[in-house]
Order: C-alpha cells, then structure tokens, then sequence
C-alpha cells in the first residue's frame, strides 16, 4: 500500500517569496545612493543619479568636465494648451556683461536658475521647454538629460531626454514636453507656502558619463497680474 504524502507543519522549513529581509534590505539599498556616494567616484552613470532620492547640495561635477563646450543660450517654457510663455530667458551678448560673469569669481555661475511662477503653474498639465545650445569643435555622441524635481525629500517627477547626435560648432534648437503628475491639493498648498523648498537637479551626459550638472529651485507664491 502507498503511503500519504506527509505534511510538515510549522513554519521552520518554509519560504516566502522574496527572501529573507536581510537580502530584501541589502537589494533596496542597491536602488537608493547618496551624493555623498557619487561624489567619490570618477564617473556618473544616468543610472546612479536616478537613485538619487533628494536634490543635492553641491554639485557633482566640475565646469571643467563640460569639454565639448556646450553652453546653453536660450531657455524657454510655454503652457502647451494656449502657447503662453511662462518664462524665457537668454545669455547676454554684450561682450561687457559676459566679461563681468567672468569676472564674477563664482565658478558655478550660470549653473543655478531661480524660477517664480504663480500658484497656477501647479496645475499645468504639458509644458514644453525650448532650449538653444552650441556645441564646441567636437561632435557629441547620445548627448542625454536626467532632470529630477523634488519638493524637500519627496521626488516630484524624474524626466529623461535624449537629445541625440550634435555635429561640431553647431547651434541647436529642440523642445522636450514636461507632462506633469497630478498634485494632491495638501502638496500642492505646501509648495505655495514653502518658497524655493522645491528643487531640480539637471544631469547632462554624454555616452553614459556626466559632464554637466545644474541646479535650480521654485517659488509658487508669486502675486497675479
């Protein structure tokens, strides 16, 4: 006569799935990096900065490491629904007014924007962004934009852009479409009466590796005209 099949009670010799909370621990700090992380390593990858979970204090390359010289020239943003500018702003052309940001001795100026908008911005469904650069005397390969917005440690949206192949001394043109997530009303009441709590970092790569990083921070408190 077969014998049944025994049962084994307990929980001794049994697994859930997912395994044990030390390996689920050890693979989600795996996901998560902090600046100080990447600040001690000699190149950063998109992938390292999307595990980033809050805006960074410094930034996480030098000037120095931009040796294509690009340079952004042009900024524009427009509500997609009615073709409003929002904002728009332009590098100076006098020779003079360059010279005095050169003579400013700040080696991060040009890298950090201060936006105030209105209360309405929160509410914008599509903007799109334009935004002139040229490129210096060396074609750039998967010229590439991680752009993560936080408001204090809670990440907003995370975008991601490609922005292609760009021939030698040329000047370039293309708008990227922000679709922003829909806020909670609470959230978006904290935004408003928090100036400049909310933050972007933009990495700008080339072939995988970072060599541009700008900073830039949000008031929603601006009085309508």
């Amino acid at each position: 006569m077969a014998s049944s099949p025994k049962t084994m009670s307990g929980s001794g010799n049994s697994k859930k799935k997912g395994g044990s909370f030390l390996s689920r621990q050890k693979r989600k700090s795996k996901d998560v990096v902090t600046e100080e992380d990447l600040l001690k390593k000699s190149c950063i990858s998109p992938e390292d900065v999307l595990k980033l979970t809050t805006s960074t204090e410094n930034y996480l390359c030098s000037v120095e490491d931009n040796k294509y010289g690009i340079d952004f020239t042009r900024f524009k943003i427009r509500d997609m629904e009615n073709d409003m500018v929002l904002f728009e702003i332009a590098k100076p052309e006098d020779p003079a007014e360059l010279q005095a940001i050169a003579d400013s001795g700040d080696p991060n100026a040009g890298r950090f924007v201060r936006y105030q908008f209105t209360p309405e911005f929160l509410q914008l469904k599509t903007v799109g962004a334009t935004v002139e650069f040229v490129v210096g005397d060396a074609h750039v390969d998967s010229f590439r934009m991680v752009e993560r917005h936080y408001f204090r440690d809670q990440l907003l949206k995370s975008f991601d852009f490609d922005f292609g192949f760009c021939i030698p001394n040329s000047k370039n043109t293309c708008e990227h479409i922000y679709e922003f997530p829909k806020l909670a009303p609470d959230l978006m009441k904290s935004m408003i009466e928090n100036p400049y709590a909310t933050k972007s970092d933009s990495f700008y790569f080339i072939n995988g590796k970072l060599i541009m990083h700008n900073k830039a921070d949000y008031a929603y408190n601006t009085p309508r005209e």
